[in-house]
């Protein structure tokens, strides 16, 4: 019997509560997860790799999933995903402008590779509008993003917003 294999790519920049719920969910879903934590310059991360990297294998390691793995990656996601034996890619999809986005990728990467699927799950309602982006934006100009993170990540964040020296105000 074969592992079905997933993987969940991103830059968690940083790990979000949202990003949380589809590790749990998509766990469900595949016997063996692996979080890709990438790289992505165009992204302007508040965090270098290494400890987007750390971070998450924090949030993970609370959530006592066993199936679950982390690894780095900097490479064409259906490369990264045929070089880890997955089968399935699982993305996250908060709002209508995520689907537009990712069904285009879902596309190219099934020209790329048409045995790896893509699964989209919707976040949760509860959840769907955080995004890492708005995260660090709230953070940067002094608002609580405790409702959005968890406290260890929250306070990594505002960590570094008070030694950027931007605007926070805490």
């Amino acid at each position: 019997m074969t592992r079905r294999i997933g993987i969940y790519p991103g830059t968690f920049d940083p790990i979000t509560l949202g990003h949380a719920d589809i590790i749990r969910r998509g766990a469900k879903l595949v016997d063996h997860l692996i979080i890709g934590v990438t790289t992505n310059p165009s992204k302007n991360p508040m965090f270098a790799t290494d400890e987007r990297f750390r971070m998450v294998e924090r949030e993970v390691a609370k959530m006592g999933l066993t199936n679950v793995e982390v690894v780095g990656f900097n490479a064409l996601l259906v490369k990264f995903a045929q070089k880890q034996g997955a089968s399935v890619i699982i993305r996250g999809l908060r709002a209508v402008a995520d689907f537009e986005y990712e069904y285009q990728m879902a596309g190219m990467n099934q020209q790329l590779d048409e045995a790896i699927e893509t699964v989209f799950l919707m976040a949760d309602v509860s959840l769907q509008p955080i995004a890492s982006k708005l995260v660090k934006e709230i953070a940067i100009y002094g608002g609580d993003i405790a409702n959005f993170v968890s406290p260890e990540v929250r306070e990594e964040v505002v960590a570094r917003v008070r030694e950027q020296g931007l605007k926070g105000d805490y």
